[in-house]
């Protein structure tokens, strides 16, 4: 796509601090990190989100990010890696180009509130309703 901002650096038109790069895959930093080491793991082929991503690439996305997040945990000494990904403006998806964030915990770091909710006991009924309206979605 000419003007995503992923796709323009996957071309070389914008830089990036590169940290892993294969035939279907794109890694760099996060220019706006939440800790240090924050890297987007994208396709090199545009999709916008989970729903258009091609199989092929989605699976090479979470095999790079696999090997990356290992990386990430040894060289920062991290404690744990937040894997986020975003899919539409409703989810706050910013750049419209399947990213998935490894975000490295640090010791003593803030907490993440994505990953930092109270657990309250859900009404059975309603989580068993929903349920059975997403298995009838299913394709």
């Amino acid at each position: 796509m000419e003007d995503c901002i992923f796709c323009r650096i996957v071309r070389g038109e914008i830089p990036c601090f590169k940290v892993y790069e294969d035939e279907r895959v794109l890694a760099f930093e996060d220019i706006n990190p939440i800790s240090d080491g924050h890297t987007l793991v994208i396709p090199k082929a545009h999709a916008e989100s989970l729903w258009e991503i091609s199989e092929d690439d989605l699976a090479a996305v979470h095999v790079a990010s696999k090997k990356i997040g290992q990386a990430i945990s040894e060289a920062l000494a991290a404690t744990g890696v937040a894997c986020l990904q975003l899919n539409g403006r409703g989810a706050n998806q910013v750049v419209m180009h399947y990213h998935l964030h490894l975000i490295p915990r640090i010791s003593g770091a803030p907490p993440l509130p994505v990953s930092n909710w109270e657990l309250k006991a859900g009404d059975m009924a309603r989580i068993k309703s929903v349920a059975e309206k997403i298995t009838a979605a299913m394709r």
